[in-house]
């Protein structure tokens, strides 16, 4: 199956990312290469793009997507929370871009083997963004406990009904092991009233969000990586952040804000004593939204927003 990915707030990011010929960006989260490819076509002969991603499919599809511009790019199969040991290891220091489109790819959610999507009943348990990792959703779905499971959905898939959910998947696997996206979402069915069903959209929607998030350690990797990442940028470097749902979106702004002012120091405090400075400045107070074409063109950017940062 072909690698599809509609590369969500294009325009908006790379006029944002304010591309230089002669610059180093990166793309962490390559997909199929929307955003890469339209970085790369920006820059000179010594301008130079490195792309990471850690699903072997994406590395695949954007080698050939980007083939054309030879050296000038530089394909790495691993998880962005390795970006600066990676760069380092190819003699990387500094870069004066980077982009992180944190979306599952329209492949991903479309090839039913992956087991991303609750829509394909025979669909297998399986979720991982990188499948050199030998934990699945499945192990995840029969393994945990009723109050590990209570947690991740409530927390990840901010579902009012976790307890419930936790509860029936634990009931129902003692019977039988749970296999099937299908067999799990007739489970979340059950733990949810039918009225909440008729107005509240796919009932295993934000379930299955939850085990994925937890398998693929999303938000953990996210927390972990954003400081790093700004101490990467050139003065004037911007990085360019899409997030899919509150919990990320809540994490980029946080950071960001942080390390705009990281003065710890009391507000009543006349002068800073603690000495930490600011590391550059947020663009724009507001997430930066999908224009009503794009919402047309794909309805799954809904959810998306942008936020950008720059280096001081």
């Amino acid at each position: 199956m072909e690698f599809k990915h509609y590369s969500v707030l294009l325009n908006e990011t790379i006029e944002n990312l304010n591309i230089k010929p002669d610059g180093i960006y990166v793309d962490g989260t390559l997909g199929g290469g929307g955003h890469a490819y339209q970085v790369a076509s920006r820059l000179g002969d010594k301008g130079r793009l490195i792309g990471i991603d850690q699903d072997k499919d994406a590395i695949a599809a954007a080698g050939a997507r980007l083939a054309e511009f030879g050296d000038k790019v530089t394909i790495i199969r691993s998880n962005y929370s390795n970006m600066k040991e990676e760069l380092h290891r190819i003699g990387i220091v500094k870069v004066d871009g980077i982009v992180l489109d944190l979306g599952v790819s329209s492949f991903q959610l479309d090839t039913p083997e992956r087991g991303f999507t609750y829509r394909e009943p025979e669909a297998p348990l399986d979720m991982r963004m990188d499948d050199r990792q030998s934990l699945t959703a499945r192990d995840i779905v029969n393994g945990y406990s009723e109050m590990e499971l209570y947690r991740i959905i409530r927390d990840f898939g901010e579902d009012k009904f976790a307890k419930n959910i936790a509860k029936h998947i634990v009931a129902a696997r003692t019977k039988k092991t749970i296999e099937t996206a299908g067999e799990l979402t007739d489970i979340i069915r059950a733990a949810i009233p039918m009225k909440v069903q008729v107005t509240g959209g796919h009932p295993a929607k934000r379930t299955f969000q939850a085990i994925r998030i937890e398998l693929n350690k999303e938000l953990e990797v996210l927390q972990n990586s954003l400081d790093d990442m700004i101490e990467l940028l050139n003065p004037g470097g911007r990085i360019c952040i899409i997030t899919f749902h509150s919990l990320e979106d809540r994490i980029v702004k946080t950071i960001f804000k942080k390390n705009e002012n990281p003065c710890t120091c009391p507000s009543d405090f006349p002068v800073c004593v603690c000495g930490k400075k600011s590391k550059g400045s947020v663009i724009g107070r507001k997430p930066i939204l999908p224009s009503e074409e794009e919402l047309e063109v794909n309805s799954r950017s809904k959810s998306a927003k942008l936020r950008v940062f720059e280096r001081a």
